[in-house]
């Protein structure tokens, strides 16, 4: 069965604890942070002391992606401010350093995951899957909410799907109810959502039956 996680990118930051509780209240586990450093993709998002706070505000599940081009020099202090799972960009560590960064994140007591761009080809990463709890495939080109969905990044969700039975694959981008099913039958079983909760005039509704398409 499918999970959906809350992108708080796509929140009213205003309001954020009040967010957090509707997040809870539709009855999401967990929500999505995006962090971003303004030079690996082109914003700027939140930090460690954000993080922090939110943490305070809720008791959901913190998965927060570093898009970041040297995630490790930051990865202790996105630890210590509540994040549960963090996932990092292959892309930003390389094939040389990605057994130390594995082993530094676990070494935290967190979660790992590991990220995909949507031109970056996951079966030259295969060696490192069994080595994670996740890996992530952006279906957009990673930036800025609201962007359409990347078809060809299927072909990467059902490659690793038959190649990983068990292995949890979330997408990011564009995820709605247009995509979910055709995202889900292709073997996705983490699906991060933006507009498509935080807009839905009924999210506790959009969940249920995001959750539900697998079934």
């Amino acid at each position: 069965m499918p999970q959906v996680l809350p992108s708080l990118l796509s929140a009213d930051f205003a309001r954020l604890a009040d967010e957090l509780a509707r997040c809870a209240a539709a009855g999401a586990t967990a929500v999505h942070l995006d962090v971003m450093d303004a030079h690996f993709v082109p914003n700027l998002t939140l930090g460690p002391p954000v993080i922090s706070c939110i943490r305070k505000a809720t008791k959901l599940k913190l998965d927060v992606h570093l898009m970041m081009s040297d995630p490790m020099r930051y990865a202790e202090d996105f630890r210590k401010a509540g994040s549960d799972l963090i996932t990092i960009h292959v892309e930003a560590v390389g094939q040389r350093r990605m057994e130390a960064a594995i082993a530094g994140l676990r070494a935290l007591g967190c979660q790992v995951g590991l990220a995909f761009n949507p031109d970056t080809d996951p079966r030259l990463w295969f060696k490192w899957f069994d080595q994670v709890d996740l890996v992530m495939f952006m279906t957009v080109y990673p930036g800025f909410g609201g962007q359409a969905f990347i078809p060809e990044v299927r072909d990467y969700v059902r490659a690793t799907r038959a190649r990983f039975p068990k292995l949890p694959i979330q997408v990011d981008g564009g995820i709605n109810r247009e995509t979910i099913p055709t995202i889900v039958a292709d073997g996705a079983d983490r699906l991060i959502c933006g507009n498509a909760f935080f807009h839905d005039p009924d999210p506790a509704a959009f969940l249920r039956w995001a959750e539900g398409v697998g079934r």
